[in-house]
């Protein structure tokens, strides 16, 4: 391929068709951006030069079947750059095999961040084939991608044989001065090195301009020598405009490290007002700009769209033969795979469908009724390695804290993942929270099913891959131990009050907050088979007792999200306790005051409210009766929210404030989380109820 190329030369002389690929991308980015009058059409077209190197001459890529298993993956984590993806899946015929036709056509361009497009202003997983996962906050695709390199090196580690090497993919991901100021990208990329993830590669566009200006304002580091620390390789590129070079870094990789290549490139290339100014980052460049910059890049001024037919016939003899080729090959070493490794290959067909082997949940635990009962951390614990050997493909760990999460894995042969042994299972991210739930969203973008654990007030620092993990429907666990004010003398920085409602929050999360061991049983049965959602699970450090199954109603009840635990004796409940975790027990206790007193009281254990939404209303009008006022809900967490399910007449024993550093039974006194406050407060609901009853007579 040719270096620098004199964009001068207009399009009568003849553009050397790598030229008029890489011109047609930055136009095509131009125009998205000014049609829709909104966009960044600044790195598009610097970075045209790189990422037109990397698709025509390295990528391991079939257009035409853009989820091949093996093929190369490519994360546009400056996601604000979208234009740059979005013409390259157009001009390489990247094809849709769901709907069929291509992914993203020329009328999808044209409709560029427009509603019902499969352009929208940052690329989504799932709705536009090719786009590998969801980047918009910046970091979050390179840590994805460190995720991606580790679940290749896992899958090679327990499915390749000799003579079979059906992983043998690399990561590249493209990144630019904001991914590096993000504390995130320098959790993964220090991870990464740790573990020399020699597939993987981030390409560091370094323009030096952001929003508000250049980034000598706030940013002076020396990324190579930072990377360089972190145990990569750094390759230099002194112009993105150079493609040699740009091929001959991209062509070199480091056996023993990932690689960083830090390309230098001029933000808004060819647009002679605008190149190397912030304007030309998050904004049009205007009518009369889109004008010069074609004209400096030899092209015709008054062209929309325009896509010359030598540029898709160049695509399709580059990547899309070079892929088909590739992808061919792949096909037949894995039918010979099938024959001579069996076993194995059906685990494979099971991963790729999102399918559970048969009898995973086999050998998950009954627990006995145990007054003394244990953590929910604990029985997550024993729950965990009942499923995990049944489900090979079942893996993860903790920000450092899997003795307190209890996350290990224990049964042998578990292992730890490490960079001498890329097949363990017990992953240990250290103490980077926010890595590590980018890191479980990129293995589960790569068939893996990943758990994450940590205390749930450090949710907080994981809450952006958790938000992605929902929009990109991935069926991430996530295992949050110390639920509760029960943190007892660690005190307020430790004890969470707010996080269960700002979880609950995210729409298509699912959290769940169990009761006791037989509850974590059956709150893991519904993580492991939702293919498509991730899953919180919130467990205590304390002990909480083991319900007794054969005189309150199966644990399996769990599912709907709410169940009644324990009716009322003696005709239709006066009240109804509501609560969740190891407050239910505290819920039973003062049912048992309350019946002493005569006071019927029905107890339901509502350990998720995303599954309780989703049941029939007859359902929840059934455990919740309408004609039932008096109510009151208990959780030691924020109020917020439980109003929906007492009324506005009802009661709610919650937390109004942070905690305080102080024994457990201290604390419970003093914020009122004790038999004698709830059957207070249920004496007076019921009298509600009494009441409502008697001006409902006629």
């Amino acid at each position: 391929m040719s270096g620098k190329h004199d964009h001068g030369t207009g399009m009568e002389a003849g553009l050397p068709v790598d030229w008029l690929c890489i011109n047609t991308i930055r136009t095509l980015a131009m125009d998205a951006v000014q049609k829709a009058k909104s966009g960044h059409p600044g790195t598009p077209m610097a970075l045209a030069p790189v990422a037109y190197t990397l698709w025509q001459g390295v990528l391991r890529y079939d257009p035409a079947h853009p989820s091949w298993p093996d093929r190369d993956r490519f994360v546009l984590s400056v996601g604000h750059a979208s234009m740059l993806l979005y013409a390259l899946l157009h001009l390489t015929g990247v094809r849709d095999g769901e709907a069929g036709g291509e992914a993203v056509s020329l009328d999808d361009i044209k409709a560029f961040r427009q509603l019902g497009s499969r352009t929208p202003g940052h690329p989504e997983y799932r709705l536009t084939a090719g786009v590998e996962t969801t980047t918009g906050p910046l970091g979050q695709g390179v840590a994805n991608s460190v995720g991606m390199a580790m679940a290749q090196r896992w899958l090679a580690a327990r499915y390749n044989r000799p003579g079979f090497s059906l992983f043998d993919h690399r990561v590249w991901a493209m990144c630019g001065d904001g991914d590096m100021m993000e504390g995130v990208s320098n959790e993964a990329a220090s991870l990464a090195g740790h573990l020399r993830l020699s597939n993987l590669t981030w390409i560091y566009d370094s323009n030096a301009i952001t929003i508000e200006g250049a980034t000598s304002l706030t940013f002076s580091d020396d990324v190579g020598r930072r990377f360089e620390a972190y145990g990569w390789a750094v390759r230099q590129v002194a112009d993105a405009n150079d493609t040699a070079a740009v091929a001959d870094a991209l062509q070199t990789r480091a056996d023993d490290r990932p690689t960083l290549i830090l390309v230098r490139s001029i933000i808004g290339y060819g647009a002679p007002h605008r190149q190397g100014t912030r304007e030309a980052h998050g904004e049009p460049l205007g009518e009369e700009e889109v004008r010069l910059a074609k004209h400096a890049y030899g092209w015709p001024e008054d062209a929309h769209f325009l896509v010359p037919e030598a540029v898709r016939a160049h695509f399709a003899a580059g990547v899309g033969r070079r892929g088909a080729r590739l992808h061919a090959e792949w096909e037949d070493l894995r039918q010979r795979y099938r024959a001579a490794h069996p076993d194995l290959s059906q685990e494979l067909d099971l991963m790729e469908r999102g399918d559970l082997p048969e009898g995973w949940d086999a050998d998950i635990p009954v627990f006995p009724a145990d007054a003394n009962g244990v953590a929910s951390r604990d029985s997550s614990q024993k729950v965990l390695n009942a499923i995990a050997p049944r489900l090979p493909w079942l893996l993860g760990g903790a920000a450092d804290l899997a003795p307190s999460t209890k996350s290990n894995l224990t049964f042998a042969g578990a292992g730890s993942f490490a960079a001498d042994n890329p097949g363990g299972r017990n992953l240990h991210f250290g103490i980077r929270e926010h890595a590590m739930g980018s890191i479980a969203n990129g293995l589960a973008l790569a068939w893996l099913r990943p758990y994450a654990s940590g205390f749930l007030i450090f949710s907080d620092y994981m809450r952006p891959p958790i938000r992605l993990s929902s929009i990109m429907e991935l069926p991430v666990i996530y295992i949050f131990t110390h639920d509760s004010i029960g943190v007892g003398e660690d005190g307020p920085t430790h004890q969470p009050v707010e996080q269960l409602a700002s979880l609950r929050a995210i729409p298509g999360l699912l959290v769940i907050r169990p009761a006791d061991a037989n509850e974590v049983a059956e709150a893991w049965r519904i993580a492991v088979t939702h293919k498509s959602r991730p899953t919180c699970l919130v467990l205590s450090r304390q002990n909480l007792p083991t319900l007794d199954r054969a005189t309150l109603t199966p644990a399996s009840g769990l599912a709907r999200g709410a169940y009644v635990l324990a009716e009322a004796d003696g005709g239709a409940p006066e009240v109804i306790l509501i609560a969740s975790g190891s407050e239910v027990s505290l819920a039973l206790a003062a049912r048992e005051r309350l019946a002493a007193e005569g006071v019927r009281t029905r107890v339901v254990s509502m350990p998720s409210w995303e599954l309780f939404e989703e049941q029939p209303e007859t359902y929840r009008a059934q455990v919740l009766p309408p004609d039932i006022p008096g109510r009151v809900a208990i959780e030691q967490a924020a109020v917020l929210g439980w109003d929906r399910y007492v009324g506005s007449a009802g009661t709610i024993i919650g937390m109004r404030s942070f905690g305080a550093s102080a024994p457990l039974a201290v604390l419970q006194d003093k914020f009122g989380f004790t038999p004698e406050r709830v059957a207070e407060e249920g004496r007076r609901q019921a009298a509600l109820t009494r009441a409502a009853g008697k001006e409902a007579l006629p």
